[in-house]
């Protein structure tokens, strides 16, 4: 499976739309290679450099299988992310350093049907046994 955005390329910078400086909504991205018997996708956004430690901007589950997730959606349930809300939550790093946000999509071999809310840790655990594939995309974004 392949996962892309036609707004940044792997480990281009996210444009700031998509960011705590402007709209904040979540990129687009392509999904191709999808495995065939895929119940449902699973998408998880997190900054692995925050000064905090590994937190969490997108949690996305029960997905139905689709080559597009369009900016500015919610698709599936929506998860916690570390800012204390459901949905995405753009890329907002500490002024003057830049991180890297990994974007990671699981096929899932059935639909997950956690309530909404539910955190990365959750969901991770939840789809352990489940999984058929991933992929993975990389942005930076840096607030000067």
């Amino acid at each position: 499976m392949k996962l892309s955005s036609p707004a940044y390329e792997n480990n281009a910078t996210i444009p700031q739309r998509f960011t705590c400086k402007d709209i904040n909504i979540n990129p687009p991205y392509r999904i191709k290679d999808i495995p065939q018997n895929t119940q449902s996708l699973c998408i998880i956004m997190h900054d692995p450099d925050a000064p905090s430690g590994d937190f969490v901007h997108w949690v996305g589950y029960d997905i139905p299988p689709t080559e597009n997730i369009e900016e500015g959606t919610r698709p599936g349930v929506q998860g916690q992310n570390d800012f204390g809300e459901t949905g995405y939550g753009g890329p907002c790093p500490p002024s003057g350093s830049t991180h890297q946000y990994v974007t990671e999509l699981y096929a899932l071999d059935t639909r997950l049907n956690l309530p909404q809310g539910r955190s990365r840790k959750d969901v991770e655990e939840a789809l352990q046994s489940h999984l058929l594939d991933s992929a993975q995309l990389t942005g930076m974004f840096g607030i000067s």
